[in-house]
């Protein structure tokens, strides 16, 4: 009997204690519940006392900075994890990009050397070389067509001379071929008149 009246009392004693324990105990204070964990930590370090070394932390008090502070690092976790993501996101893209630049550049040295270069009887000149050869063709035609145009007045003008002076010499033939066949035609009749005179004597 003694022993169940000394479980009775120990149970209500413990039940008083509990009881007063969490009416004794008081509310979590705003700062714990708005501020931030900096904020927190700071709240707990001025209103908390060192006896030997060690920070006396009410318990409610703890696990509330302690759960805020596993919530924020869970939250940067997840953001991290989200930067990482980003990251190699942002990564394969830039890869992506490199890949594209390089063929881009590849294209673009293709486009001007094609630009830069005419096909010629299948082979490839370069446009600058071709031009120099062209203007330096052009020149030498140029030249040899100033140097005809030059032989060919020059010959023209010996032709019309030798042409002016073949009829000179050709009115000069016929002049002296009339004059020639008038001396000998009076010849001729001088000669027939002297054998008419011998023929009458």
């Amino acid at each position: 009997m003694k022993k169940l009246q000394f479980r009775y009392m120990l149970i209500i004693a413990l039940a008083i204690m509990i009881f007063n324990k969490g009416n004794s105990q008081r509310a979590l204070p705003d700062e714990l519940l708005t501020n931030t964990i900096e904020g927190q930590i700071q709240y707990l370090e001025e209103h908390t006392r060192i006896y030997e070394n060690y920070r006396a932390i009410r318990e409610d008090m703890f696990q509330k900075v302690n759960g805020n502070v596993l919530d924020s690092l869970a939250v940067y976790k997840n953001e991290i994890a989200e930067l990482n993501s980003r990251i190699f996101s942002l990564n394969s893209t830039n890869a992506s990009l490199d890949n594209s630049l390089e063929e881009t550049k590849a294209s673009l040295e293709e486009i001007t050397r094609t630009k830069n270069a005419i096909s010629l009887f299948g082979l490839e000149v370069n446009k600058l070389v071709y031009n120099s050869v062209m203007w330096l063709i052009i020149a030498a035609l140029i030249v040899l067509l100033a140097l005809g145009y030059t032989v060919f007045k020059r010959n023209r003008i010996i032709t019309v001379r030798t042409r002016e002076e073949i009829d000179n010499l050709k009115q000069e033939f016929e002049e002296y071929r009339q004059a020639s066949r008038r001396a000998r035609e009076k010849m001729t009749m001088e000669h027939f008149k002297e054998i008419q005179k011998l023929k009458k004597t």
